[in-house]
């Protein structure tokens, strides 16, 4: 069979697909295909972007609607394995379908037609499991799968996951995917243990550019005990926090919950009173004891209000003149001068 790089037409996946060696007996979610189990002869070595069926995958020229149409409805089982089989057969060129935009939508809808195909892809992607998880467009086909797979490949997905969290949290696109793990994993059980997992590492993760939005991320889930193990793991830090964009954004969550709100104000009012001056007038720290003094209002926590409003009194003058402008509002607006001059 020739093959052409010319415009993809229709016709050169059905003159492709007869000619693909497919070997699907045996195959099932319990009965996985190795590594190298399926090397189709006609391509060995060949240049994937000379390949009819890999251009079918990531060139733009079919709909959505008509690609969904063509493995829906006119391609048979036997067909679809094939198909499955040729993308998945070599590392490589499964990567280069999957980080493409187009590739990965349709390897997307390809996933969950039925065990057997899933099959080639559960292999093909714990292959490649951490370089699928950081790519952008990749890590798309392993959310999908999570969710499409049976409970076997599902859970050994999350074990995956559950070991390699530390390097996804870190990694710009990983972090995305390991949040979309942690919100939609149907087991409860390794959903704890991954935010077990983020609470114990919350100072490591919060100090970096990252991992600070997975923590910023399980706090959200407003998950009591989670929370918890976050305050307990970044006690004593949450001044140095404060300083930052998104340190302080992860203190400020701290500050919503009753029990953790405590532990930060504590750390706030047993630093030194230059310090917390220092805190109060910075650009991201300000929000931060503006926040620490309305909600410990709100909250009904006048002894801790007062303590800190006390604490911040002797520098009103100074905070007038900077970030900390909204601090001296809220100290004023409360009567806190009366108070201290009486």
């Amino acid at each position: 069979m020739a093959i052409s790089d010319n415009t993809f037409s229709m016709s050169t996946m059905y003159d492709a697909l007869p000619n693909i060696r497919s070997s699907s007996e045996g195959i099932s979610g319990t009965n996985i295909p190795p590594p190298g189990f399926f090397i189709p002869r006609a391509y060995a070595g060949t240049n994937t972007r000379l390949n009819p069926l890999f251009n079918l995958m990531i060139t733009d020229n079919l709909t959505r609607a008509h690609f969904k149409e063509v493995i829906s409805s006119r391609l048979n089982q036997r067909q679809l394995l094939s198909m499955a089989s040729l993308l998945t057969s070599d590392s490589d060129a499964f990567m280069e379908v999957v980080r493409n935009k187009i590739g990965s939508t349709r390897v997307q809808m390809l996933l969950g037609m039925s065990d057997d195909v899933d099959a080639f892809f559960y292999t093909a992607i714990l292959r490649r499991f951490l370089h699928i998880m950081t790519d952008k467009y990749a890590s798309r086909v392993a959310i999908r799968a999570m969710s499409v797979f049976d409970q076997e490949k599902r859970y050994v997905m999350y074990e995956h996951t559950l070991y390699h969290a530390l390097d996804l949290a870190c990694e710009q696109h990983g972090c995305i995917a390991l949040n979309e793990v942690i919100t939609d994993a149907d087991d409860p059980c390794y959903r704890n243990l991954l935010l077990d997992l983020v609470a114990r590492n919350a100072l490591f993760l919060s100090n970096d550019a990252s991992g600070n939005f997975v923590v910023q991320h399980v706090l959200q889930l407003r998950n009591l005990r989670c929370t918890h193990n976050v305050a307990v793991s970044l006690r004593g830090h949450c001044v140095d926090l404060s300083f930052r964009r998104y340190g302080s954004y992860i203190v400020e969550k701290l500050l919503q919950e009753r029990e953790t709100m405590v532990v930060v104000v504590m750390e706030f009012l047993e630093c030194e009173g230059g310090r917390l001056m220092r805190l109060a007038r910075n650009e991201f720290g300000n929000f931060v004891v503006f926040k620490a003094l309305r909600l410990t209002k709100d909250m009904n926590r006048a002894d801790l209000f007062w303590d800190l409003a006390q604490k911040l009194m002797p520098f009103l003058h100074l905070l007038r003149r900077s970030h900390g402008n909204n601090i001296a509002n809220i100290l004023e607006s409360c009567s806190i001068t009366t108070r201290f001059s009486s």
